[in-house]
């Protein structure tokens, strides 16, 4: 009798653990315990927790635009497509030069003034941004490889970062400051709506840890910084 209720437990545990089914990317139906009833669970993936409020670029080379798109839609409510800013910077930038180096923060100035923004590039401490509380895109070098990210909010030890290429994710604040040039790109105008999305405790809350501004910078400066080193020659699709 015991061994037959081993056997019966047994095959229950694995029926249970068989018939566990995912339906749609936020739904998973489990066998209830008792009278045959499902539990229906909503979870995320943790890949879709990343990017629950960060788009991520569809080509290795459009960080740019992927970053200017989540500022927009996910931090100023404005709804914008990376599809739709690669498009319109490429058409109305200088193309060559976008091939061989990507995206430049001018570029991303030029389309936020065409929608209305007023934007610019300052040099800045961390502490001045958590001050004056708005999301800023910043330019990261992750072991030579330079990289536009948004900065979503900021703490005394963390910074969370809203990553085109990896997601959403919180990174030591030492260590963000080893990988960061100190500039910030900001939106100057609309900044109400901005602070309500900036270090909101949702967005910390779903990713783990792996971890007046001064002077604004001349559009000289803004053209010079893009993505790419120096000849790295990198070409965008």
């Amino acid at each position: 009798m015991k061994r037959l209720l081993t056997i019966h437990t047994a095959i229950l545990v694995v029926t249970l653990i068989l018939a566990v089914a995912r339906v749609d990317a936020g739904t998973v139906l489990v066998p209830g315990m008792s009278g045959g009833a499902l539990i229906v669970s909503n979870v995320t993936s943790l890949k879709e927790a990343r990017y629950r409020s960060t788009i991520h670029q569809k080509y290795d080379f459009s960080c740019g635009s992927a970053a200017l798109a989540t500022l927009l839609t996910h931090h100023y409510e404005d709804r914008v497509s990376e599809q739709e800013v690669f498009k319109w910077m490429y058409t109305h930038g200088e193309q060559e030069k976008i091939r061989r180096e990507g995206f430049s923060l001018l570029d991303m100035k030029y389309f936020l003034e065409a929608h209305g923004y007023l934007a610019d590039g300052y040099r800045v401490e961390l502490d001045k941004l958590a001050l004056a509380g708005v999301p800023a895109i910043v330019l990261v070098n992750m072991k030579g490889y330079r990289h536009f990210v948004v900065v979503k909010g900021v703490t005394d030890k963390r910074v969370l970062v809203g990553d085109p290429g990896l997601g959403t994710r919180i990174v030591a604040r030492n260590e963000f400051e080893k990988m960061w040039n100190g500039l910030v790109f900001i939106i100057r105008n609309r900044s109400v709506r901005s602070e309500n999305n900036f270090n909101r405790l949702e967005e910390w809350r779903c990713v783990r840890e792996k971890a007046p501004l001064g002077l604004a910078l001349k559009n000289s400066d803004l053209a010079s910084i893009t993505m790419l080193l120096p000849g790295s020659g990198g070409v965008l699709p």
